[in-house]
């Protein structure tokens, strides 16, 4: 199917996001989408693009923790750092590192 990219799955709660379990090109550009979690104990809000959301939820589940719980051990990590950046931008480094 064109437009799609092959091989990438992804589960985005934004239901134009994925078409039979691949990323929509068209759509792909979508705005974030922000959500509530708590995180060390902490109510915060996050606002990634759905493909992000998507990709840290792959990366929690094939690490077996909770969503909330990976962010926790990425906003450690930011908060070691040097010079640390935002949480949302900290997530979304992690992810493409891991990659």
């Amino acid at each position: 199917m064109p437009g799609l990219l092959p091989g990438r799955p992804c589960r985005s709660t934004v239901a134009s996001t994925c078409i039979d379990g691949h990323l929509n090109l068209k759509d792909m550009y979508h705005p974030p989408v922000k959500r509530s979690m708590t995180v060390a104990g902490h109510q915060t809000s996050i606002s990634l693009e759905p493909l992000f959301w998507d990709r840290l939820r792959v990366a929690a589940e094939a690490d077996g923790l909770p969503v909330n719980a990976l962010v926790a051990q990425i906003d450690v990590a930011r908060l070691e750092s040097q010079t640390p950046c935002g949480l949302a931008s900290a997530i979304r480094l992690w992810l493409m590192a891991r990659a």
